[in-house]
């Protein structure tokens, strides 16, 4: 038996090494046909060019591909490190739909990838779709949403967010190419391309070489709508523009911080309606604020190619009136405040941004431009806040963007009961480790906050109030509310009370670079250690490998079924609008 296993073993490093070549698009990959894509062979060790072979279906891959490829003789890395020969071709396209399988051999490397070529639907379903994705969404911040928001009695909610009524379809799997654990980057580029990428990329197969630029791109969605329509299109966010999840519409690059190289992506696709944060990021390096290191000015160029611009909620309401057909809003040079800052309690940097509009404002103004389109359009809406405050288990401010979003979701439900051409997308790109664990309870007695803690039957009903009913809490710090926790973070106090100084920083570094418990809650009366579960390089909690929901209403919604990868999702995007043979 012994012998046995060496054999195998042995086997099995030989099979490695002679299978050492990596090839890209990867192996299962989705095609749409005629979508522009970069081809790549990378080689473990250096080749002579005469020995590489590649082909395509038993042909040789330049007959089937049109042209050539460039080979690379010593691609190198850090360092000047030699990695091995490579091949790359930009710009492949296949007009032919079915399987494609692609074979790489040079001396004792070996490598066969298979790809499935499709063809769009021939008739469109959809006119318009409007893809609204709440940055890490999970089932917890719905239920906590809907709990806060509308409340509940004798077990049973008092009212329905408006996403309780667009239809669950789908179960979506957000790993990525290299790992179970994901991020905004990877997952929002599946969605927007057709094809996994690795944590940080956009629309691009990270390959060996340490430039982020250069990686082997995929049409996003931006680019493929140009390409075959005369649509409009529609990007909102309330973080930065550049943000990954935004990004993914138009970006390529295996660096999801590459923010400045991001904006001119951005601005060579030109969506009609752009609305966020991040203007640090459009202005030249001499502007106060700025955060590029040119001298371009990309609000200067944008305004040159015929954008209106606004910089706050009446310019928004002002140029969303206009004549002008093209929307540029910047509202902040970074993220823009949550909710709960921005509209209750004037924290965060409110002051310095005092009249900053919702993500409401941003949907109505984004499809008051899109709609005059009679070709339709598509709109990107991300509430990136849930993400952004699920990080700092700052669940409070979470939840109420929770609400922000189902709001935005609301408005575009109005949209399309008077356009039942629209097809609606709600989802997350992925999920964090929370859940609602009961209610903590300021009135049972005892000074330990730990024991006010009301799990099972203790947990009574949160007394949440919205006497206004303006669908958002009157309060957040009621004497009973909900608990919520997170299965993973670094060493922390739990307060076990909202944070209404100003967002939760749950750790800081010490002197040796590791991330401890912020002291600045220690003293806060009942506060209790929570000891981590993350590496000490970690100051907050992290993304779950959970699934995802996805739910859709509207015509085309029916391709969303049972469990799906992220890249599925864009099959049924690109069928709903036939995006096929270019535009005529």
């Amino acid at each position: 038996m012994h012998k046995l296993l060496l054999a195998l073993a042995s086997a099995t490093m030989l099979a490695g090494a002679a299978n050492a070549a990596a090839v890209y698009p990867i192996d299962r990959a989705t095609v749409l046909s005629g979508s522009p894509f970069d081809f790549k062979v990378e080689f473990s060790k250096v080749v002579k060019p005469e020995d590489v072979k590649v082909t395509v279906n038993g042909e040789a891959y330049d007959a089937v591909f049109g042209k050539k490829a460039d080979f690379i003789a010593e691609e190198k890395g850090k360092e000047d490190k030699i990695l091995g020969s490579a091949l790359i071709l930009r710009g492949v396209t296949l007009a032919k739909a079915g399987a494609y399988k692609i074979e790489v051999s040079a001396g004792d490397e070996t490598k066969a990838v298979n790809w499935d070529v499709y063809e769009a639907a021939a008739e469109p379903k959809a006119k318009n779709i409007i893809f609204l994705l709440a940055d890490g969404l999970s089932v917890a911040h719905r239920t906590a949403a809907r709990i806060m928001s509308k409340g509940m009695s004798d077990g049973k909610a008092k009212g329905r967010l408006a996403m309780d009524d667009v239809p669950p379809v789908a179960f979506i799997g957000t790993s990525s190419t290299h790992s179970i654990a994901t991020d905004s980057a990877n997952t929002m580029s599946a969605y927007m391309t057709g094809h996994k990428a690795r944590v940080n990329a956009l629309g691009v197969y990270a390959d060996r070489t340490p430039a982020s630029l250069d990686d082997p791109k995929v049409e996003t969605i931006a680019e493929a709508l140009r390409r075959t329509t005369r649509k409009s299109i529609g990007i909102v966010s309330n973080a930065e523009i550049e943000d990954a999840t935004p990004a993914a519409l138009v970006a390529h690059t295996r660096s999801r911080s590459d923010k400045a190289d991001i904006v001119g992506m951005l601005y060579g696709v030109k969506p009609d309606v752009v609305l966020g944060g991040g203007s640090a990021y459009f202005l030249a390096k001499d502007v106060p604020g700025s955060k590029r290191k040119d001298d371009k000015d990309y609000i200067a160029l944008f305004k040159e190619a015929g954008y209106a611009l606004a910089t706050d909620k009446t310019e928004l309401a002002a140029a969303a009136g206009s004549n002008q057909e093209k929307l540029l809003g910047l509202f902040h040079t970074g993220n823009m405040d949550v909710t709960l800052d921005r509209e209750f309690l004037k924290k965060g940097t409110v002051d310095k941004f005092p009249n900053q509009p919702g993500l409401v404002d941003m949907t109505k103004a984004a499809l008051d431009k899109l709609s005059k389109n009679p070709e339709g359009f598509f709109l990107m809406v991300e509430g990136g806040s849930v993400d952004k405050m699920s990080h700092p288990l700052d669940w409070d401010r979470a939840v109420v963007d929770t609400i922000e979003f189902d709001k935005a979701v609301g408005v575009a439900r109005e949209f399309a009961a008077k356009n039942p051409d629209t097809l609606i997308v709600v989802t997350g790109d992925h999920t964090h480790g929370v859940s609602i664990i009961g209610t903590v309870d300021d009135d049972k007695p005892g000074t330990e906050m730990r024991e006010k803690v009301g799990t099972y039957d203790a947990a009574g009903i949160p007394n949440y109030e919205d006497k206004d009913g303006d669908g958002y809490p009157d309060r957040v710090d009621v004497s009973r509310r909900l608990f919520l926790a997170a299965n993973n973070g670094p060493d922390h106090y739990e307060t076990f009370r909202p944070k209404l100084d100003g967002p939760f920083v749950p750790a800081v570094k010490n002197e040796k670079g590791e991330y401890v418990a912020n002291e600045a809650y220690k003293d806060v009366p009942g506060a209790v250690f929570v000891e981590g579960n993350i590496p000490k390089d970690g100051d907050s909690g992290v993304h779950a490998v959970d699934d995802v929901v996805l739910q859709a209403t509207g015509p085309g919604a029916e391709g969303f079924r049972g469990y799906m990868e992220q890249s599925d999702v864009y099959r049924v995007l690109v069928d709903a609008f036939a995006l096929g043979k270019a535009a005529k």
